[in-house]
């Protein structure tokens, strides 16, 4: 992949989230009830009560990490990727008034909307960050605990963020990460379809890939477990949630690529651990 490309991508993550984040502030995002078939029943109500309604609005997620991670009072927790703030203000209370969360995200419409339900939370051990996930604003050695919700598959390269991961945790430290992953390969004309990239698709690993990369970051004790693979009619709902039928180049075949997708694209419980 080029600069080139790698720059569109980011471009058009970061358009689709600002879309998002201001769809949510206006009402006209969908609510969570009526979320899509990714994001669709990721936390109980009673979780997410004394949250602003646009925090949960805006949640795009594929997992709940915050479960994943077993948080502890006293930790430092970072979101990669934190939208709307919903994963970092569940995280807030787990690890107490001596803990810290912190989300990162590139997007300002988002940043935005994230300080704006901390401040409607009433949390004060939180901090939002702007930067990349690619290139973590933070000191090496200074998390307990990395986790992302469906945004690591977003990244032009994944081996740059889990590599940050990494030098930012502290040693003994935790990786718990909700993605996206794929049982198969995909063609070529699928991959470059940039809807399916913003829809958290076509950027996706296959699972040996993800367990290959997070050793090579240095990651011990790294697994990949499925929770949910998504059918022919789960992809249909997808595609038609994205808008990306417009997408689809003169030509290509869309049932074709859509009956490709079915089966293919699973969430996942991605963990590790660095060394102590």
């Amino acid at each position: 992949m080029t600069s080139g490309d790698a720059e569109q991508i980011h471009r058009a993550v970061r358009d689709r989230y600002a879309d998002a984040a201001h769809a949510a502030q206006a009402g006209t995002c969908c609510g969570q009830e009526e979320h899509g078939v990714i994001t669709s029943t990721l936390y109980e109500r009673d979780e997410t009560d004394f949250l602003a309604a646009d925090a949960v609005t805006a949640s795009l997620g594929c997992g709940n990490p915050t479960m994943l991670a077993d948080l502890k009072l006293g930790e430092i927790v970072l979101d990669l990727g934190s939208g709307g703030g919903i994963d970092v203000l569940l995280s807030a209370p787990r690890v107490g008034p001596d803990g810290i969360a912190y989300g990162l995200d590139m997007t300002p419409e988002m940043l935005a909307l994230a300080r704006k339900n901390q401040a409607e939370s009433g949390l004060s051990n939180v901090e939002f960050l702007e930067g990349t996930i690619e290139d973590i604003p933070l000191s090496d050695k200074t998390v307990d605990v990395v986790i992302s919700n469906c945004v690591v598959n977003l990244s032009p390269d994944k081996n740059a963020v889990l590599r940050e991961a990494f030098r930012v945790l502290k040693p003994g430290g935790r990786l718990a990460i909700s993605d996206i992953v794929l049982r198969r390969g995909l063609s070529e004309t699928t991959r470059a379809l940039i809807g399916l990239w913003t829809g958290c698709v076509a950027g996706a690993l296959l699972a040996e890939d993800y367990l290959e990369k997070l050793r090579a970051a240095g990651f011990e004790d790294v697994t990949v477990e499925p929770t949910r693979v998504f059918e022919s009619t789960d992809v249909e709902s997808l595609a038609v949630e994205l808008s990306i039928e417009s997408e689809f180049p003169e030509g290509i075949d869309r049932r074709a690529i859509l009956d490709e997708l079915g089966g293919t694209v699973m969430s996942t419980f991605v963990r590790g651990c660095k060394p102590e």
